[in-house]
């Protein structure tokens, strides 16, 4: 049977080998050729602002924001609006071809087919499907530009996030376009993509700075913070995704009228930030990872925003109160607009919600978090006598994603099962495997430090660093510190990159390695960086904790 698309890029991907026939996401056929042809002209404008910049000429930042978020619509679970992505590649084309005018002819001598293809919209469809994932034959030159190119979805998104802040850094900009044209160079060899992959992990650690900048110069250095995770009598909106200037603006657009906002998900960290606590209608966090979206949306009885992904494609219940906004979408929900620094309008969100019943209930308490990179220098004292006086014995990385899969218990059970001794670090969507059981402290250092979103990624990064200095180690590696990374989609990538270009070795990674991996470039990752999938808790407690 012929594949009607082709995309492995997520953890759930059907039989950990690839999604054929739709995705295991809810991502149809259609949508996921339209979204390769995406990526395919958004690599052919990149090789021409790339071409540009070699000729000394620069680069509307409006084009840096068009590739940014051109990825992040391609990114697991953002966006599944065919209309929205074919205006996408309809805008990417004009824009290319205006900036072709400016290039020398040498310059468009060298130019790949991608920078130079300006179909018809008629023939979108048609073409999408001869440039997907799989019209590179090569196994292993697939595998390798794949990792990049996921890595770079990755990058991406952390870019638009600070940009949305009003924060760029051009060299981030102009290597994540120059990465995404070499994926089309066909000269290049398995060893210049791995340098070239590498080399997306030094640009990932510069995207994740920019980023925690960003945030932390907007809203302040996250804190040590308990959230309620009741709910108040008032109707509510809740806001998912990861967009920290959305919750602002709609914590503006709330004050005083009545309504609620309530935290879903990744946005449970924005209540770390000392901005965000002076809104007395900022309620508390609702429901729990982006999976389990369609029954807590169900029971929210308000209406949601959704920020950026991880859409679950909604059920009849409440699809008519999902609004999306930024680089997601869902076709039949509303979708609010709003450029890098205007004010985006949420008073028909505003109203909806004033109309409906408050949340209903589904749990009641408090989790702490607040655990980035300042709030814990200001512990390293107690950090560090804690350490040598062996009441902390290891600390255990389980940054990543949370997912459906069964499989994914291995993580609760994991973190159950380590010794009392020891501290999980966490940030992303993984943390609500275990940030609300009851692990107990070690000298009042609570045994869950939740540094923030999958983005706050960065301060785990700051921490390890911090701790190679003050014990005056020469190598991270030397540390009392192990990774247990869960991961499901492409931020994920860019993350584990990262930590690669740190020097970080023999992390394990689960609860499958990534079907894009060939066997060759799997092998490559685990001769160099030790990296190894999981096994069983009590093998896995064995072999990292000893």
């Amino acid at each position: 049977m012929e594949n009607k698309m082709f995309c492995y890029q997520c953890q759930e991907t059907a039989g950990c080998s690839g999604c054929t026939m739709s995705g295991v996401c809810g991502k149809k056929p259609e949508v996921a050729n339209l979204q390769d042809l995406l990526v395919y002209v958004t690599k052919g404008l990149s090789a021409v602002t790339t071409a540009l910049r070699k000729e000394g000429r620069e680069v509307p930042e409006s084009i840096n924001h068009l590739v940014s978020v051109n990825l992040f619509s391609t990114i697991t679970n953002a966006n599944f609006d065919y209309d929205a992505i074919f205006e996408k590649i309809r805008e990417t084309i004009f824009v290319k071809e205006q900036l072709l005018g400016q290039l020398s002819e040498g310059s468009k001598a060298n130019l790949p087919e991608a920078a130079l293809w300006a179909g018809a919209e008629v023939e979108f469809d048609s073409k999408a499907k001869t440039v997907g994932v799989l019209s590179t034959e090569n196994e292993d030159i697939r595998s390798l530009r794949e990792l990049i190119t996921y890595g770079l979805k990755g990058l991406a998104a952390y870019s638009k996030h600070a940009n949305a802040l009003l924060k760029d850094n051009v060299e981030v900009d102009a290597f994540l376009q120059k990465a995404l044209a070499a994926t089309l160079d066909d000269s290049l060899s398995v060893d210049d993509l791995v340098a070239l992959t590498l080399e997306t992990g030094k640009f990932g650690v510069d995207g994740m700075a920019l980023l925690d900048e960003a945030n932390t110069s907007a809203y302040g250095n996250p804190e040590i913070t308990q959230v309620n995770i009741g709910v108040r009598n008032n109707p509510g909106i809740l806001i998912s995704g990861h967009d920290l200037k959305d919750l602002e603006m709609l914590l503006e657009q709330t004050k005083g009228t009545g309504v609620d906002v309530y935290t879903h998900s990744e946005m449970l960290p924005a209540h770390y930030y000392p901005f965000f606590k002076k809104y007395d209608n900022f309620a508390g966090n609702y429901g729990n990872a982006w999976w389990k979206q369609k029954e807590e949306f169900a029971s929210f009885n308000g209406p949601i925003l959704m920020t950026t992904n991880c859409i679950v494609p909604p059920a009849d219940s409440y699809k008519d109160r999902l609004f999306t906004t930024g680089a997601c979408g869902y076709p039949g929900c509303k979708h609010i607009d709003g450029k890098y620094g205007e004010t985006k309008d949420f008073s028909e969100i505003i109203e909806m919600a004033k109309k409906c019943q408050a949340p209903t209930e589904i749990e009641t308490g408090t989790i702490t978090g607040g655990f980035a990179h300042e709030q814990v220098f200001a512990l390293a004292d107690t950090v560090v006598d804690a350490v040598k006086s062996g009441a902390i014995k290891k600390f255990v990385v389980m940054a990543g994603c949370d997912g459906r899969a069964k499989s994914r218990s291995y993580y609760s059970e994991f973190a159950q099962a380590l010794p009392k001794d020891t501290v999980i670090l966490t940030a992303g969507c993984a943390k609500y495997k275990y940030n609300k059981l009851d692990l107990g402290d070690i000298g009042g250092i609570p045994r869950v430090l939740d540094a923030g979103q999958c983005n706050d990624s960065y301060s785990l990064a700051l921490i390890a660093l911090k701790l190679k200095e003050v014990f005056e180690l020469d190598d991270v590696n030397d540390l009392p510190i192990v990774y247990n990374i869960s991961w499901y989609e492409q931020k994920a990538v860019i993350v584990l990159l990262a930590l690669l270009y740190l020097g970080v070795k023999n992390i394990h990674l689960g609860p499958t390695l990534p079907a894009f991996l060939s066997p060759n470039v799997a092998n490559v990752l685990v001769e160099n960086f030790g990296i190894a999938g999981i096994t069983t808790v009590e093998d896995d407690i064995k072999t990292l904790i000893g």
